[in-house]
Order: structure tokens, then sequence, then C-alpha cells
């Protein structure tokens, strides 16, 4: 086995715990008469290793159950399990939220939002070295990744000098690095064209399986849409599941 494989199978072993589950999750903004219900009971099974596209119109409830997942904003009932542990239950079970979604929470957005003053293996290195992984730990993981992705080569180039696909994979690589159980991606294809796009839900299935990560992929583009296996709709803050063969297509 070479290097980059045990690199890789260390990174597996070491993770345990994945996936996500939402159980009667809402979300109610301001009191009374003015009050909205933007989700009204959701429900979602997320395991390791999937895929599931996360579909619905504006204003449908997607941005508010992202930020519920992410921790960025407080849901009012309901209950999430991150992996192994319950994060929250009719309140927050988890007292550092800004720890949780360093460690436990991969982020990828429509734009890469890559650091301009850092080389590519810094850009993914700095989250495990801000939660104390020692610097050439960190740099390893990267270096890993960045091979799994196929932009090792580009470990020492600065994010202007990348391509949009290969900032979208290094975006990727960063929110795999810190192992964690769940990588919410949030219209990661909307700037791509089909080629570019297909690719990378390709490099996300393929990441999903490899690191055991269970991802879950916002989206309004018509161009991935069919690649998925499952989809949660989303409508009126009511999520409904969609599954069958006509989802088996890989991209």
């Amino acid at each position: 086995m070479d290097n980059t494989s045990t690199l890789i199978s260390t990174l597996i072993s070491t993770a345990s715990g994945r996936g996500i589950r939402i159980e009667n999750l809402t979300k109610r903004y301001g009191q009374g008469d003015t009050a909205v219900d933007a989700l009204k009971g959701v429900n979602m099974v997320v395991g390791p290793g999937e895929v599931v596209g996360l579909v619905g119109p504006s204003g449908s409830g997607k941005s508010t159950l992202l930020k519920c997942l992410g921790a960025v904003i407080e849901p009012t009932s309901g209950r999430m399990v991150l992996g192994q542990d319950v994060i929250y239950d009719q309140g927050w079970k988890i007292a550092d939220l800004r720890a949780l979604r360093r460690d436990k929470i991969g982020f990828v957005f429509q734009a890469p939002y890559l650091i301009p003053f850092l080389d590519v293996t810094d850009n993914v290195a700095l989250l495990p070295m801000l939660a104390g992984v020692a610097n050439a730990e960190a740099r390893k993981r990267a270096l890993v990744l960045l091979t799994a992705l196929d932009v090792q080569h580009r470990a020492k180039a600065m994010p202007n000098q990348l391509s949009g696909g290969e900032q979208q994979r290094v975006s990727i690589a960063r929110g795999l690095v810190n192992r964690p159980p769940v990588i919410l991606a949030d219209e990661p294809t909307a700037p791509l064209d089909s080629e570019r796009a297909l690719a990378v839900i390709r490099i996300l299935n393929q990441m999903a399986k490899q690191f055991d990560t269970a991802i879950i992929v916002v989206t309004h583009d018509e161009k991935i849409i069919p690649t998925f296996k499952r989809i949660y709709h989303i409508r009126d803050g009511i999520t409904h599941e969609e599954v069958g063969e006509g989802r088996s297509t890989e991209p």
C-alpha cells in the first residue's frame, strides 16, 4: 500500500459515527399574528457515503433548513442527530457551536471563497490547524485530499491561478479535511457549465463513498438533479422524499 493509500485509510478509520438524521424540525420566525413558520416538521435521513439532493422553489424553506443543519440559526423544535451525537433536541445539546461547525460540518458553497493570500495547501490545511492539529499533520491531510481530487499538482498555486473547476475541487477538499460526518453543499454547480457541473457531482459521490461522509446538495440546477438516487423536495416548510429507478443514474 502506497503512502497516499495509507493516509486515506487512516482518515477513514479514524472517523466514526457518520450521517445525519432530522426529526420533526420546525423553525418559526416572529410571534403572534406576524409569526411565519418557515419549517413545519422536516424529516430527513442521509446515511454515510450518500449524496442526497434538496430541491424546492424560492421561499420553500431550503435556506432556513440549511442554516439549521449548519448550526447557524436555532430551530424552534425538533431533533437533529449528527453522526452519533444529538446536537439539537428542543434546544442545543452542544455548548460550542463554533467548534461544531468547524469540526463536524463541512461546507461547500456556490463560490469557493478561498483565501486569496494563502496557497492551495494552506487554504485546505487552515481548518484543522485552527482545531489544534499540528501544522505538519494538517498539511499532510490537505495533500491527501488534494491528491484524491487530482489537484495535487496545484498544491503551491494561489487561488487566482486556478480554473473555476480547480477552485471548486479545492473547496471540496477544505470541506472534507476535518473528517466531518456531513457536508452541506449550497448550489455548488450553479456557476458551472454542464460538463464541469457533472464533474463536481461525480467528485462529491466519490468523496462521499471514499470518506464515508453524508452529503446534502441544495440545488436548482436541472443539469444535476437527474443524478441523485434520492431527493428531498421541500415546499412550504415540509419535505417529501423521492426515491426510484429514475434516480439511479450516476453522473
